[in-house]
């Protein structure tokens, strides 16, 4: 619904351009807004006037006018003064409330829409129906994007996406819960990975330096259909997910290159706490130093060449065999072998994800 503040402002610049005042009425005869002192006006007359079959009606130095949503009344509009320029005011007045009127349901109903859309609260049929209704282009390729924000910080993260994108072009933000907003990106037919990856980083950099936002941003694949917006939606919480989960160092995570995490992510908890028990049996670490985490991450980046991870740790290269082997001791795993680094590293992002499942227990 148009709020009073809207209806306020609209009169009041009509009402300075024109040198006519205006007053806005609900169907119960309070007054919403006004430029004149409305108490020489009764409220009585207003709902005698909302009764009544007429669209207008002059009582006085006051022509009444009803502001009509779809045939329904819904506000009375006074344009006060004499002679037919007061009236074409009024006229003018009701039809630019009408038209704010609509916008503003359309807005609204584009949001309803849209959210039903994402969660899946909607039959086929009704999506293509209402997407007719509302001017929404069915086949258009979109992706979804998530941009995850602190609890109180959604209402500015939004303020900020709204300045950056429009519904002019295509785009469409929303959100269905506290800390997530929702942006639904329309897309060029040329447009791929590089430019929604361009897309995320926007939005990051955008977030921190307008706002100081700490903001982690995911999106899905690219969709060709309004139907399939709510894969693109599902996809890119599972990468808000993941990313959090196996890649805590990125602040874009894009669906498309989960990688081994998404695999992970879908496997049965009973599976996992199987596999780590075969892996390290009752030795199973509870967490690694920062410097021993460094070097085998470093290790791993340079595909378990020795020289090279000592000379950009600027360590020894007997240094870094002494950690790999005390490493050894404690875990059973070389990771100087292939596939004792390659079990390791999945060893690894099951107990990150094992971790994170517990975390949410509590």
């Amino acid at each position: 619904m148009i709020s009073s503040q809207i209806i306020k402002a609209s009169i009041e610049e009509l009402a300075v351009i024109s040198k006519i005042d205006l007053a806005v009425w609900d169907l119960e005869g309070k007054e919403i807004a006004a430029t004149f002192e409305t108490k020489e006006i009764a409220s009585n007359l207003i709902l005698g006037f909302v009764n009544s079959p007429a669209d207008s009606q002059v009582i006085g130095m006051h022509h009444l006018l009803k502001v009509l949503d779809e045939e329904t009344p819904l506000f009375v509009l006074d344009a006060k003064g004499g002679g037919e320029d007061a009236y074409m005011i009024g006229r003018i007045a009701v039809s630019q409330l009408q038209h704010l009127i609509v916008a503003y349901k359309e807005r609204y109903d584009r949001n309803n829409f849209f959210q039903n859309l994402l969660l899946d609260n909607m039959l086929l049929v009704d999506i293509y129906n209402r997407a007719k209704k509302l001017h929404i282009e069915a086949a258009q390729p979109r992706v979804v994007f998530l941009i995850e924000t602190d609890k109180d910080k959604d209402t500015t993260a939004m303020e900020l996406l709204n300045g950056m994108f429009s519904a002019q072009s295509g785009d469409y933000i929303t959100a269905v819960d506290e800390s997530n907003v929702i942006l639904i990106k329309s897309l060029a037919p040329e447009d791929g990975a590089g430019r929604l990856e361009q897309i995320a980083q926007t939005i990051t950099d955008m977030m921190n330096m307008e706002a100081m936002l700490n903001v982690r941003v995911a999106y899905g694949t690219i969709v060709g259909e309004l139907k399939e917006v709510s894969k693109s939606y599902k996809e890119a919480k599972m990468a808000l997910d993941v990313g959090k989960i196996f890649y805590a160092e990125k602040k874009v995570s894009a669906y498309s290159t989960l990688g081994i995490g998404r695999l992970i992510y879908q496997l049965p908890v009973n599976l996992c706490r199987i596999f780590i028990d075969e892996i390290f049996g009752s030795h199973v670490p509870e967490g690694l130093d920062d410097e021993t985490l460094v070097t085998i991450n470093k290790f791993f980046e340079n595909n378990l060449n020795v020289s090279e991870t000592s000379r950009q740790l600027f360590v020894h290269r007997n240094t870094l065999v002494y950690r790999i082997e005390k490493l050894q001791k404690s875990t059973g795993l070389d990771i100087r072998v292939f596939d004792d680094a390659l079990t390791f590293k999945i060893a690894l992002m099951v107990l990150n994800y094992m971790r994170y499942l517990d975390s949410l227990n509590y």
